[in-house]
């Protein structure tokens, strides 16, 4: 009489032979390594041979006072347009969690609009807010009187706008990020916290946040990494300050493109490698008790 499948004991566990007790070798295991450590040196040894690289000119430019600079300026953009998504995503997540229909209608507004518009179009148009509006007025509508009026350009620089276009833009994302962290957690949360006669501002700041955090952080970690990579496009506001267009002037003025894009390359990825180390100790502390 065979036994049903469910009910027999396991051959093997954790590569451990249960019967016998002795550990069971896998030597397809050993034939895959070995066939990609041999790709990997090959891929290696190709770049290190190839003098189309010119790893001389990537090791003169890489700490270059322009390069730096332009590593300075990308990752201020970064930093400060992604403190700006993160505020207005969380805003924009209670508003269309919230009972009001006018603020979940100008929140699904917003979301629709940014998520909906290509972030290069957003940036064209943000440079150009100086030109569409010379003068920058606070006062009534309709031909009422005026309260202050300047000049755009004395307040609006490239940098102010280049931060507007990657931090809306990246705001609309966060916010169904925000949204599906705090959705994550069951009804009993909010409940147990009124129980308690916490307000709703204490409740969403210490009992949901917390917990949501967990499913928050691993999107937002990518969308961070994301933002980082897309400070290439602030050309279009224009802003010239930024890693890849630095190291794209120097590549034209050198004819010699590859080692520049090189440079930006090896330090987009040694920062993208900083933030992933951070994202993983984040996810590690507010993922106790939950991971396995």
């Amino acid at each position: 009489m065979a036994f049903p499948a469910s009910w027999r004991t396991p051959r093997q566990k954790d590569g451990v032979d249960l019967i016998n007790a002795r550990p069971v070798r896998h030597p397809w295991r050993y034939v895959i390594a070995i066939v990609i450590l041999y790709i990997a040196v090959c891929v290696v040894d190709g770049f290190r041979t190839n003098e189309n690289f010119h790893w001389d000119v990537v090791g003169e430019y890489l700490f270059d006072r322009m390069v730096i600079k332009a590593l300075g300026w990308t990752l201020l953009l970064t930093v400060v347009a992604m403190a700006l998504g993160i505020v207005l995503a969380v805003a924009l997540a209670l508003m269309r969690q919230s009972a009001n229909p006018l603020a979940k209608w100008v929140a699904n507004l917003w979301i629709w609009f940014f998520r909906g518009t290509p972030v290069y179009t957003q940036l064209l148009f943000w440079g150009l807010v100086a030109t569409l509006y010379p003068t920058f007025t606070i006062g009534l509508p309709f031909g009422g009187p005026t309260f202050v009026s300047f000049e755009t350009q004395k307040f609006y620089s490239a940098a102010v706008a280049a931060i507007l276009g990657l931090g809306l833009n990246e705001s609309a994302y966060l916010a169904e990020i925000f949204r599906a962290g705090f959705q994550s957690l069951p009804k009993g949360q909010f409940e147990a916290a009124a129980s308690l006669g916490l307000p709703r501002r204490r409740t969403m700041w210490n009992v949901i946040l917390p917990q949501a955090m967990r499913v928050i952080i691993p999107p937002t970690g990518n969308e961070l990494i994301g933002m980082l990579k897309s400070t290439s496009l602030v050309l279009a506001v224009p802003f010239t300050f930024e890693l890849t267009y630095v190291t794209n002037s120097v590549a034209n003025r050198l004819y010699l493109p590859v080692p520049m894009l090189m440079v930006a390359a090896i330090w987009y990825i040694i920062i993208t490698s900083v933030l992933m180390v951070g994202q993983h100790f984040l996810e590690k502390k507010f993922g106790k008790g939950v991971s396995v």
